[in-house]
């Protein structure tokens, strides 16, 4: 039996193990949900989770307090020996941005997922993070979890440990070239051509020269994971998916979410995902982003507005670098359908793009700004 048709919400085993769940770890009326009279729908999410909407039997009222439906989350697949780790660290920070109202509110967590608040409400759309009400939006929410203090390691090392781990990974999968699909040799030996582990060193280098700030980071702000309340007068946003979350530089976050706006993830047929080259911000664009996310934050946007917009430029190669690095380690070991090979090219495509260009003009240095009163909307 294929995955997705285990994973169906009509799988009798997969509506037998939902209604286990619900039953251990939610209260009143869900004592007494069955595989039978279970409500499940599976619903779209992330590339590395299954998402279920779970919702008592009809006719059933909840007893005292509970939801009446739920959001069930099962962890896609788990590798390497920090997985454990990581899956304790992501619950500690879920729990902490459910209480401080930043996510979903907890319901439980066990064993291969948790059961999180279902929230009316949908994704935002890749051409949405344009709008210029909810781009503000975005930049605040932002700015809201940069400012949290989390009981975890303030070192700057998780970007570098994960490159590391998954370069080992990477580099095993393209040297076991018989092992992969023939119809993706084209895009295996491109990647081949590329020596990654040097352009890891280059890049950790050019980001040493200078001493960037370093805050509680999302890592992963896609529209994907970003969701407009649909039960709400005024737009509200909440964030979701937090298993990248950690401490690391500023300038990441913001330029990674920036390159999100390059890339639509809702294609039906394969890839699954359309490149948009002419959809990045603009100058003016960013530096609207940064104003609401420095004003969050309590900076200045004189002082610190060219200095972010330097961090961007440097940390953009940075989100290809590691986002090319995911696609490969999980071409070979994830089991959800996504064009990972085709996404690991262009992800790396855009890394040597981005490098050249700097390469030519030279790395954009904090002291380059130093002279400059304020920020303008011109380059």
């Amino acid at each position: 039996m294929g995955v997705e048709n285990k994973m169906s919400e009509k799988n009798l085993e997969m509506r037998a193990t939902a209604a286990r769940i619900c039953r251990d770890y939610l209260n009143g009326a869900w004592k007494r949900v069955t595989t039978e009279n279970i409500n499940l729908k599976r619903i779209s999410g992330g590339l590395s989770n299954w998402l279920y909407n779970v919702q008592l039997p009809d006719g059933v009222v909840p007893i005292r307090g509970e939801p009446r439906q739920v959001l069930l989350r099962l962890y896609g697949q788990v590798h390497g020996e920090r997985a454990l780790e990581g899956l304790i660290t992501e619950s500690v920070i879920f729990t902490l941005l459910s209480e401080r109202r930043l996510g979903p509110k907890l319901h439980g967590i066990f064993p291969g997922g948790r059961i999180e608040e279902y929230i009316p409400a949908r994704p935002l759309l890749t051409k949405e993070l344009a709008d210029p009400t909810l781009s503000s939006m975005i930049a605040e929410q932002m700015g809201r979890i940069h400012m949290m203090q989390v009981p975890i390691s303030k070192e700057p090392t998780w970007l570098w440990d994960t490159m590391a781990k998954w370069l080992a990974t990477a580099n095993d999968i393209l040297e076991n070239v018989d092992e992969i699909d023939p119809r993706q040799h084209s895009n295996v030996y491109a990647l081949r051509s590329i020596d990654l582990e040097q352009e890891i060193n280059w890049f950790r280098n050019l980001v040493a020269r200078e001493k960037y700030p370093v805050v509680f980071s999302h890592n992963d702000m896609q529209e994907g994971n970003i969701l407009l309340r649909q039960d709400t007068q005024k737009p509200e946003l909440v964030l979701i998916d937090f298993e990248y979350c950690s401490y690391n530089y500023r300038g990441f976050d913001i330029a990674n979410h920036f390159v999100e706006w390059q890339y639509n993830y809702t294609a039906a047929e394969y890839p699954f995902f359309h490149e948009l080259p002419g959809a990045g911000p603009t100058k003016e664009q960013k530096l609207n982003f940064i104003k609401n996310y420095l004003r969050t934050v309590g900076k200045d946007f004189q002082a610190e507005g060219e200095r972010v917009m330097t961090e961007i430029k440097i940390f953009s190669l940075g989100s290809h670098l590691f986002w090319g690095l995911w696609a490969i380690v999980n071409a070979k070991l994830s089991q959800i359908p996504f064009g990972y090979w085709d996404y690991a090219v262009s992800r790396l495509r855009n890394y040597q793009y981005l490098k050249e260009k700097i390469l030519v003009s030279g790395p954009p240095t904090l002291l380059d700004i130093t002279h400059r009163r304020k920020v303008t909307d011109t380059d």
